[in-house]
């Protein structure tokens, strides 16, 4: 695998747990990584400290940065630096662990990365066995929630429906039912209980990438203290595994300066499809009205730019979601001239003007999702 302009020796990618492979999501750009580069000094120093080799040492800082570059807006910035140091020690461990293996077996002459092991089968029920138990761990309404949804194939809508609830509300607890499950596996395969009191509340806040939790917990410091943790919670930050989607991106919202890199990366995307500069400038402001809304009332969401196409025209479509307070008066909300914090943009409601396509739902302390639509006039 190819790190920053050369490849990472086979002995030390297939020494890795879970192969190597370059971080999950959209593309983005050395200055948005830049703090996580300026953490390679330090990964040295702990690196070099239990390895020799030089080129060992930079083969594996490499690779702790590409980690953590793609658990990156999933941790609260004071996590971010005790996460590489774990990240990078596990690396360590896991290296050593590897060649000591290669060294006992090395007569065998045998792939060990590709092992036929008999136990496989004991192995699965071991898993089943650990999933159930993570289920029961639920909450039942989010146990009966889940199910539904992933085993019976009911779709957000139905299910909103039938408990007098919206689609967006019904989404989030989803959401944190997949976030509580993986945790409740891991700690089933582990067949003990955490070592304190402090350890499920922050796997949980990883989990579920809910980085103001993370920043109450003290949740970089508590990864240092407790190697346990520190073990499990990187299968939790690391398991995005998809490709970057080409023609899409996502903008973290959580501060005035998140509404300017929205702001630019939308009407950056939109040109790609030749948008007038009148249309681009109606589409950033759209996206920085929406993104400035995240930050006066929910404090963090995410923004997400597509392109899309239908009926042979190209368009631009806007989706900001977030997890705030929500809005009890959408009615109200979308007249002219309304403004929950006195100030003078256009809201929702010049949003919604400037769109061909708008769409609100909102529940209160759920959140809130906006969907807007810009097509290109010329219909090409």
């Amino acid at each position: 695998m190819a790190l920053d302009g050369y490849r990472l020796p086979a002995r030390v990618s297939a020494a890795l747990p879970g192969g190597v492979g370059l971080s999950a999501g959209p593309p983005t750009s050395e200055l948005e990584h830049r703090d996580v580069v300026e953490l390679a000094p330090l990964l040295r120093r702990v690196v070099a400290a239990r390895v020799r080799d030089s080129h060992v040492v930079e083969d594996l800082v490499q690779e702790t940065l590409t980690r953590v570059m793609a658990a990156r807006q999933r941790l609260e910035p004071r996590t971010l630096a005790p996460y590489a140091v774990v990240t990078a020690r596990n690396l360590v461990a896991s290296l050593a662990a590897s060649e000591s293996r290669h060294r006992r077996h090395v007569h065998l002459l045998l792939d060990l990365r590709e092992p036929a092991l008999p136990e496989e089968e004991a192995l699965r029920r071991e898993e089943s066995r650990a999933i159930a138990t993570a289920l029961e761990h639920l909450p039942q309404l989010e146990r009966e929630t889940l199910l539904a949804h992933e085993v019976e194939g009911k779709q957000t809508t139905t299910l909103a429906t039938s408990r007098q609830s919206t689609p967006g509300a019904v989404a989030a607890q989803l959401s944190r039912a997949r976030a509580r499950l993986r945790v409740e596996y891991l700690l089933a395969l582990e067949q003990t209980e955490p070592p304190t009191s402090s350890c499920r509340p922050v796997l949980l806040a990883l989990s579920a990438g809910d980085r103001r939790r993370q920043r109450d917990l003290d949740a970089g410091r508590h990864l240092l203290a407790c190697a346990w943790c520190a073990r499990l919670s990187e299968p939790l930050l690391d398991r995005r595994k998809t490709a970057p989607v080409d023609g899409e991106v996502r903008i973290p919202i959580h501060s005035d300066a998140d509404v300017v890199t929205a702001r630019k990366k939308g009407r950056e995307l939109a040109g790609r499809v030749g948008f007038s500069a009148t249309d681009l400038t109606i589409i950033a402001t759209a996206i920085s009205e929406i993104a400035r809304n995240i930050v006066m009332f929910a404090a963090r969401g995410e923004i997400i730019v597509s392109l899309v196409g239908e009926n042979g025209r190209q368009g631009v479509t806007v989706v900001a979601r977030d997890s705030g307070p929500g809005i009890p008066d959408l009615e109200r909300a979308l007249q002219d001239g309304y403004s929950g914090y006195g100030g003078m943009g256009l809201g929702l409601p010049g949003s919604r003007r400037l769109m061909d396509e708008f769409g609100i739902s909102s529940a209160v302390d759920k959140g809130t999702t906006v969907t807007m639509t810009k097509w290109r006039r010329d219909g090409r």
